[in-house]
């Protein structure tokens, strides 16, 4: 941090901790014009509840009205306060840039004792309200939890302790309750001109508030009232206190309304119909689901505007409790699946990898373990493959109602084709285990097989293993006309590469039907200079041949700044050097053109300490001068 702003944010600070008579002096100087000095500037942009955006501040005279009385309030300087007010008369109820006056700050910093001494004032106005959000020296003393303050306004007759603000409508009692300032909330409650249950504009009262923020002590409070209504919906979206104490995970504080008649444990919100069971089995709140679960009114299935109960919403967040206690519920549909997607609990459980819930799941009679989702038609087996959940694969490749070659709808892959993209060799070994398992089966989206896959995800491990079987095409080709070595090539695996070639027939010339480039043709592209070296090592690859657009490789390498693996083709020595040679060197980029002598001429006088400008004997135009300093000449 900056010494300036340092400065200007902690004087005050240093000043209460210790003060000497020159400080004091220079401190209360600097008071007297505080309202024209950088330091209150620089003081007020970093509140962060105020902006200088108010009608009195301007960019040439600074935060007006800010004065010496509202900067020692605000930083607390109770000493050079009371030096400030003894200097002239002063107008305590003035109001600065802000829309705040000495005492609002004072408040709103909890420096109890500047309040305590500007209170004792005769003018003051202890209730005056700023002009931002019309906030109170008491409500903003109740926002920040200083008890000592608010004790001190509540004393005075003239002060309203029920006023609520415009930024929110929240009075100083849901300040309050929403911050868990218990010892401000009893002395508010004390009051008889205080409303327990205001709604600010949006329905919201102290106790969802409070309930949402988890004090527990504060909701006791004010369910202790009797005009309090626990059971109060928010106006938006028709979620009440227990909806958000069950979706916080506030146990205790579900506990205290169910204790209470009038709140209904069972009630939807009108945004999604979530109940407050539903809530919790998703965030896996086991003991407030129990809490629920006990309660004979409440529904232990219900299912929100997307079809999803609690089980399902537990399974799909992998919470082995909630699930457990979910199923031993007769009244639960195990297999209930969503209107998104048309998957089941154990769909979502399986696409997550949570092995505990799958396990609890296919243990149940009338469950399904091949059922596809209504979306994409994928299987537990394929989204477990998919996310590369090995032991949730193995579970179900032990059961005899999974088909392991199931593709989905959607890309037409099969379970080996998803491990295949994910580069999961582990799972790609268990499904080679089955006879049932077609090793080489393409899509019908690209025309790619298992090969292709793992070859476009430069999974070498994966390469290996397909490479192994007699029954796996090695050079395939896809709808585009490219096959797994051009892929390769492309993205530059040099192993991968070198695993292919060395497989029978593979055609290491073998070009893609849109642009007939040859895989050498495409590493040289992509400047991949390991995977040009390895073609070129090979007798049976030939250089250059012309692609559809009749160029030959390397044309797209020096464009695209791969003067390497150009310069590799080039190469005398290589086993293919000769023919790789003839026709590139055309595409090598040209010797820059040496510059012509009277530029030279210029660049040299003007290069040095005394500069001769009348120089005329090289044909050029005279030297100007350009606004950034450099000299300019009719030859730029």
């Amino acid at each position: 941090m900056p010494l300036l702003q340092y400065a200007s944010l902690y004087w005050g600070e240093h000043t209460r901790r210790g003060m000497t008579e020159n400080v004091g002096i220079l401190a209360l100087r600097l008071l007297e014009r505080f309202d024209k000095h950088i330091s209150a500037q620089l003081l007020l942009l970093m509140n962060e509840e105020y902006s200088l955006s108010g009608p009195g501040f301007t960019v040439e005279q600074g935060p007006v009205g800010f004065t010496g009385l509202h900067g020692g309030a605000y930083l607390g300087t109770m000493e050079l306060l009371v030096a400030v007010l003894e200097i002239k008369e002063w107008d305590v109820n003035a109001r600065d840039c802000t829309g705040s006056t000495a005492l609002t700050w004072a408040a709103y910093k909890g420096h109890e004792e500047v309040v305590k001494m500007l209170l004792e004032h005769k003018d003051v106005n202890p209730d005056q309200a700023d002009t931002k959000y019309s906030q109170t020296p008491l409500l903003l003393a109740a926002q920040g939890g200083h008890e000592g303050i608010v004790k001190a306004l509540l004393e005075r007759k003239d002060v309203n302790p029920d006023r609520a603000d415009t930024k929110y409508g929240w009075t100083p009692l849901s300040w309050a309750a929403e911050r868990g300032h218990e010892g401000i909330v009893k002395m508010l409650l004390e009051r008889r001109e205080v409303n327990p249950d205001p709604a600010d504009t949006s329905g919201r009262t102290p106790l969802f508030l409070a309930v949402r923020g988890g004090h527990e002590g504060v909701v006791v409070m004010l369910l202790e009232r009797g005009d309090v209504n626990a059971d109060k919906a928010e106006d938006g979206y028709g979620r009440t206190p227990l909806f958000w104490a069950a979706q916080g995970g506030h146990e205790g504080v579900v506990n205290r309304l169910l204790r209470r008649r009038d709140v209904n444990p069972n009630q939807s919100d009108t945004y999604m119909s979530q109940t407050p069971l539903l809530l919790a089995a998703r965030g896996g709140h086991e003991g407030i689901v129990k809490i629920l679960l006990e309660r004979k009114d409440v529904n232990p299935d219900p299912a929100d505007n997307y079809g999803r109960t609690p089980l399902l919403l537990a399974a799909q967040g992998g919470h082995d409790g909630v699930v457990r206690m979910l199923l031993e519920r007769k009244n639960v549909d195990p297999g209930q699946a969503d209107t998104q997607f048309g998957r089941t609990p154990l769909l979502w459980a399986a696409k997550g990898g949570y092995e505990g819930v799958v396990n609890m799941l296919l243990e149940l009679m009338g469950i399904n373990p091949d059922q596809a989702d209504t979306k994409y038609s994928q299987t537990p087996l394929l989204l477990a493959a998919r996310g590369g959940h090995e032991g949730i694969v193995k579970t179900l490749l032990e059961r005899k109602d999974v088909n392991p070659d199931q593709p989905d709808t959607f890309y037409r892959q099969t379970p080996l084709s998803w491990a295949a993209g994910g580069g999961y060799e582990g799972i790609i070994k268990m499904l080679l285990e089955r006879k049932d398992v077609n090793p080489d089966q393409s899509d019908t989206i690209r025309g790619r097989t298992p090969l292709f896959r793992a070859a476009e995800g430069g999974h070498e491990g994966v390469v290996e293993i397909l490479l192994g079987r007699s029954d796996v095409n090695p050079d395939p080709t896809d709808k585009y006309g490219m096959t797994p070595l051009l892929l390769v090539a492309q993205g530059g695996h040099e192993g991968i590469v070198m695993a292919l070639l060395e497989r029978n027939g593979v055609n290491p010339d073998k070009t893609d039907t849109e642009y007939g480039r040859t895989p050498l043709a495409c590493a040289a592209a992509n400047g991949h200079q390991g995977v040009v070296s390895v073609f070129l090592e090979r007798n049976d690859v030939r250089t250059p041949m012309p692609d559809n657009h009749n160029q030959t490789p390397p044309p797209p390498a020096p464009a695209k700044g791969h003067n390497g693996a150009a310069d590799i083709l080039l190469t005398p020595g290589n086993s293919n050097s000769n023919a790789a040679c003839h026709g590139c060197q055309e595409f090598l980029p040209p010797p820059p053109p040496a510059p012509p002598l009277n530029e030279c001429l210029v660049e040299m006088q003007f290069s040095s300490h005394d500069p001769n400008t009348n120089i005329t004997d090289f044909n050029s135009p005279p030297a100007l001068r350009v606004p950034n300093g450099r000299r300019k000449t009719g030859l730029d």
